[in-house]
């Protein structure tokens, strides 16, 4: 059996603040450290569940949280930015189920701890084939143009209900639950482990129950961008078109063609942004 863990931060255990989220912020070493914790509690469970491997993704911002000397031994770890397929780098068609850790729910969701949709503050909406997708549902659509299916989804009680609006039964672990976009009602670390553990367990030993998640092709992405600006950058990209003034559209018939167009849109979003000062 071949497990894939793809592990964002946001929902990450313990974890409500901005700061916590970036090198260099207030309490990003520590978050580093309840992330990895979070992994490791999957991993365990896998291997305990007789997984051959384990393959871990560090699937948020810079990818390079996870600590490389803390994570369990037995997987192997993909890390550093600008990977072809960002949230689902080395995920194929090899591997017997998805395992989502740390995610959080789409752009706009109430009572979602640090809610976003791929980007922050650039990003208002994303949809593919007209349906609202937040990072679960594009990630799953990958794994599930691939064959795998997800099998278990941690983070807070949002994205958890969020994945079983979406996925039907899945393993979930709400580790937190919003007040708001920056406080929470948290699960003390320990016990927020041993429940992501349990729950692993559950999963792997129903994986029969699962099936892949696929969306029909062809694939349209839309996005809609807070700039203007934005926007128009993106609609240089061939096959990007202009559907509106700050919105984009795209269609391929390879699912994979969307999570590498998301690394390129996000490397042009953040530059513009990043070089507008307040109007960013």
């Amino acid at each position: 059996m071949k497990v894939y863990l793809s592990v964002d931060m946001e929902g990450v255990t313990g974890l409500t603040d901005p700061e916590e989220m970036h090198a260099g912020g207030r309490g990003y070493e520590r978050g580093c450290e309840l992330m990895t914790a979070d992994a490791n509690a999957v991993i365990e469970a896998a291997f305990l569940r007789g997984a051959e491997a384990v393959v871990v993704n560090d699937a948020h911002s810079s990818t390079k949280n996870l600590r490389v000397d803390l994570i369990d031994p037995r997987c192997t770890l993909i890390r550093g930015p600008y990977k072809p397929m960002r949230m689902g780098q080395g995920l194929d068609a090899s591997f017997d189920a998805a395992c989502f850790v740390g995610y959080h729910a789409c752009a706009g969701t109430p009572n979602g701890v640090l809610n976003h949709t791929w980007m922050g503050k650039e990003i208002q909406n994303v949809w593919i084939n007209g349906e609202i997708s937040g990072e679960t549902r594009l990630v799953a659509g990958y794994a599930g143009s691939l064959g795998v299916p997800v099998v278990l989804v941690t983070g807070d009680e949002a994205v958890c209900e969020e994945a079983r609006a979406l996925l039907g039964d899945v393993e979930t672990v709400a580790v937190k639950k919003g007040i708001d976009k920056f406080s929470a009602e948290l699960v003390p670390p320990a016990r927020a482990q041993e429940m992501i553990g349990e729950a692993t367990l559950r999963a792997l030993d129903r994986r029969a129950d699962f099936r892949p998640y696929t969306i029909e092709a062809p694939y349209t992405l839309a996005v809609e961008w807070n700039s203007t600006a934005i926007a128009a950058s993106c609609a240089n990209i061939p096959g990007v078109r202009l559907a509106g003034p700050r919105h984009t559209e795209f269609t391929t018939e390879d699912y994979g063609d969307i999570m590498a167009l998301f690394g390129i849109f996000s490397m042009i979003a953040g530059t513009v942004a990043c070089s507008s000062g307040v109007y960013g």
